[in-house]
């Protein structure tokens, strides 16, 4: 047992205590990727901000990687499957309409005897993950909790068909353990969500995993949460702990966002601080960039991009301190839909000293097209060490095996092809996979999966 439970009051510092990142072995090169499209140089890299994208074979889906990285988190940290109470994962990559991830994850809890489990599969875009971190705080702060743990699996393959948004793709799966007492805390009383009906992502193909998606449309629906997030949070946080005093981006010692890609986030930082200048728009600090409060909140500031290279670049320097350590894995895995914003977080706690981060405060964007969006903090209270020591992000990285882009584009055919197959044995190679993941061994006749684990 992980704590007690009392009806009087919440548990105290609920929050995570072990996050753990799997990404696949192969990536393309985005520079690469230029030339083989025959793009102009720097459309990737530059206009993006990605240097590298994850890439799986016929060998990994869904199931695999959130057995792979369940498996791990539990290995890593000595955790016992007895000692959790709650499982819930957060995907939109659906092999089966019926038959939750989660479940294909109970088999890694039977030798334990452990079937008392609750949460399941949640679903909208890239926001489900996000959605069952707060499904498990609540279960925990709820009558219901029964002192163990809580797990949280975000996990996704993202991959698209010809076209400009196929080097915007990656995969990539995060467990994050929740509990009381932890070292990273959430705050309690200032999540700050925004959720309506749109059609800029979507998935109507059920027979493909690609989605129907109008890039521009959604980055202008992000950047609108963005602000309706942010907004409610400053007056939420404001009124917990500094009612006379307005919150900008200055309480906020990191970010880590949810990344379709990273020149995304650093429009969206920009957009951080233009809200600051808007709630305060006599203050000198803003006068380089004064004019563009004129636009206010209005259609035209979405799209005009004086407003939006004045804030990039006055924002710049902030931007590398406070989001830049957050990045490392979105640049070179991409995007990972669910995953993303905690692979984010991921990447900031595995490269930040414990003199750097100890005591600070860490704000998180997380976003779902369709959309649902919610921005929310974390309290570093304690040493982040045990993070740095097992997710080992960069070393890891360095490790992977680099395929051509005309591996590549053959890799998404081949699982293009087999998307719905049965009697089925994949051919990807499994050599170049990582100790300890699992891979899809053979689709029966009834579309049965069963994995092996290298």
């Amino acid at each position: 047992m992980v704590g007690s439970v009392s009806s009087a009051t919440y548990p105290p510092d609920v929050g995570i205590h072990a996050l753990e990142f799997y990404f696949p072995s192969k990536f393309v090169d985005q520079m690469e990727l230029e030339q083989f499209d025959g793009v102009s140089a720097g459309k990737y890299t530059i206009g993006l901000g990605q240097t590298q994208m994850a890439v799986c074979d016929d060998r990994e889906d869904i199931n695999s990687i959130s057995l792979t990285v369940v498996q791990n988190l539990v290995e890593k940290h000595n955790i016992s499957f007895k000692d959790i109470g709650f499982l819930e994962v957060g995907t939109e990559s659906i092999i089966d309409k019926s038959k939750s991830v989660k479940t294909v994850l109970m088999s890694l809890f039977e030798e334990s005897g452990n079937y008392d489990v609750e949460g399941i599969d949640t679903k909208n875009a890239c926001y489900g993950g996000t959605a069952g971190v707060f499904n498990a705080i609540n279960w925990i702060e709820s009558s219901s909790w029964d002192g163990r743990y809580a797990l949280v699996v975000a996990a996704d393959i993202a991959s698209y068909a010809e076209g400009p948004a196929r080097p915007t793709g990656g995969a990539g799966s995060v467990a994050i353990l929740i509990g009381p007492n932890a070292p990273i805390v959430f705050d309690q009383g200032v999540r700050s969500t925004h959720m309506n009906h749109l059609w800029d992502f979507y998935k109507p193909e059920l027979a493909s995993e690609y989605p129907t998606v109008d890039g521009h449309f959604s980055n202008t629906c992000y950047i609108r949460s963005v602000d309706a997030c942010y907004s409610l949070f400053t007056k939420k946080f404001s009124k917990r702990n500094s009612p006379d005093q307005l919150t900008k981006i200055q309480d906020l010692d990191f970010l880590a966002f949810h990344a379709p890609n990273c020149k995304l986030v650093q429009k969206a930082f920009g957009r951080l601080v233009y809200n600051d200048m808007l709630q305060d728009p006599e203050n000198d600090i803003y006068a380089p960039v004064k004019e563009h409060a004129k636009f206010a909140h209005s259609e035209e500031s979405y799209y005009d991009k004086g407003l939006e290279r004045g804030m990039m670049q006055f924002t710049k320097a902030e931007y590398e301190k406070k989001v830049i350590p957050s990045l490392y894995a979105s640049t070179n895995v991409g995007n990972m839909y669910t995953a993303s914003v905690w692979a984010c977080l991921s990447s900031l706690l595995s490269s930040t000293p414990d003199e750097e981060i100890v005591n600070k405060r860490i704000g998180m964007f997380s976003y779902g097209s369709g959309s649902a969006a919610t921005f929310f903090s974390l309290k570093v209270v304690s040493s982040t060490q045990k993070f740095r020591e097992t997710l080992q992000i960069k070393s890891r990285l360095d490790q992977r095996v680099k395929v051509s882009p005309e591996v590549f584009a053959e890799l998404l055919k081949l699982r293009e092809e087999t998307a719905l197959l049965k009697d089925y044995n994949p051919v990807g190679d499994i050599s170049t996979l990582v100790k300890g993941t699992y891979f899809l061994k053979r689709i029966d006749e009834k579309f049965r999966r069963t994995y092996l684990r290298a």
